[in-house]
């Protein structure tokens, strides 16, 4: 006997009621009501809800009862089709576990940095598959082409992955966590990583840009560490530079190999905003030769803490040290840009261990080189 809408407003007591051709109305012991269709799919008899009533009224139950059993005529599996509905994306589940974690970070820069990453590294390959589709080898595709050029980055997107993917577990939409142990042996031995210095989050090294060239220091000794910041040369490099390595129409810095670390002739291609500040130093000249002479001791260098006190100053001592730029910067072409290891490596005049390699930094790095440090300088003028 089919159902009426009279009757199931007025039916009271828990049970399940049939409206004929696989729909019911089922009531549980407090009293609520809900719709359920017995289907059939490959041979296997299966429950599948349409909702709660007066939510779903008795013709809408009707409705989606026969536009299932039409799927099922069509060779469709109503209930996966269901499933696929109301499964969010691994890129939609990012976004909800972003949203969530806001609030508990104080951080604005690694609330961007959390996402900007996953972005980058993980949407373009997964972030359209279903969250319960995505296997070890799905990750895998994601991880594998950084781990091991990329390790710090590689780290932190296995990491929210691995948090995402929680998040799935603990609103049973999979089982298991495929960012997990289980890929361990896949993936290639990752480089150990060195204890870094205190580094400012690439994201803030713009601001602290601003707040340095703001400073009430010495002209001399503030030109002298935007120019660090936008050719993340070390501290020693940046204060013994001197106007005879400098090239202006070439916008190239020439350091010898006397003053490197490595021994090695290094040449730093200047951005537009670093011949700026050149083109203030040369108001300092005093005959020393040096770009950003001393204030203080006539014809002699910066001292080694003359930056770092600058830092103090202006309240980032705590935050960040001066050779720590170089790991914002360092950090910044692998998180933002799609810079080849060796072109960021070089940047830093680290020594290229490969044959391959060095043969590489002879040819076009150099270009490559001009290119990063502009969008450098860019990047922290926004």
């Amino acid at each position: 006997m089919k159902l009426s809408a009279t009757r199931v407003k007025a039916l009271r007591d828990p049970g399940r009621y049939s409206d004929g051709d696989g729909l019911h109305l089922f009531i549980n012991k407090k009293g609520r009501k809900s719709w359920v269709q017995r289907i059939t799919v490959d041979g296997r008899r299966r429950d599948i809800g349409l909702g709660g009533y007066p939510k779903v009224s008795l013709g809408q139950a009707r409705k989606r009862a026969s536009d299932n059993r039409e799927a099922i005529g069509n060779g469709r599996d109503p209930v996966a089709d269901k499933r696929r509905l109301s499964t969010p994306t691994f890129s939609e589940a990012a976004y909800t576990v972003h949203e969530a974690n806001k609030p508990r970070w104080r951080n604005g820069s690694h609330t961007r940095a959390w996402i900007q990453t996953l972005e980058r590294h993980a949407f373009q390959k997964i972030g359209n598959k279903p969250i319960d589709t995505i296997s070890h080898t799905d990750v895998l595709t994601v991880l594998t082409p950084i781990w091991s050029t990329r390790p710090e980055t590689a780290r932190r997107v296995r990491q929210r992955m691995r948090t995402i993917f929680k998040w799935a577990m603990a609103n049973e939409l999979i089982e298991a966590n495929p960012a997990g142990e289980a890929i361990d042996g896949a993936l290639p031995s990752m480089p150990k990583v060195k204890a870094h210095l205190r580094a400012l989050p690439y994201q803030d090294v713009g601001s602290a840009l601003r707040t340095v060239d703001a400073s009430q220091t010495s002209p001399a000794s503030k030109h002298c560490l935007k120019f660090l910041l936008l050719t993340a040369a070390r501290s020693g490099e940046a204060r013994g530079a001197t106007w005879d390595e400098i090239d202006l129409d070439e916008a190239t810095w020439t350091i010898p190999g006397t003053r490197m670390k490595g021994g090695m002739v290094h040449r730093v291609p200047l951005s537009d905003q670093a011949i700026d500040v050149l083109m203030l130093a040369q108001q300092l000249e005093d005959g020393s030769g040096l770009c950003f002479p001393s204030p203080l001791r006539r014809g002699r260098m910066l001292s080694d803490m003359t930056l770092t006190n600058i830092l103090r100053k202006v309240a980032l001592a705590d935050r960040a040290t001066v050779h720590g730029f170089r790991t914002s910067f360092k950090t910044w072409t692998m998180e933002q840009t799609d810079t080849p290891w060796a072109v960021g490596e070089a940047a830093l005049a680290h020594q290229l261990g490969g044959s391959v390699e060095q043969a590489y930094a002879r040819s076009d790095l150099f270009d490559r080189r001009r290119t990063l440090m502009q969008q450098w300088a860019d990047y922290l003028a926004t």
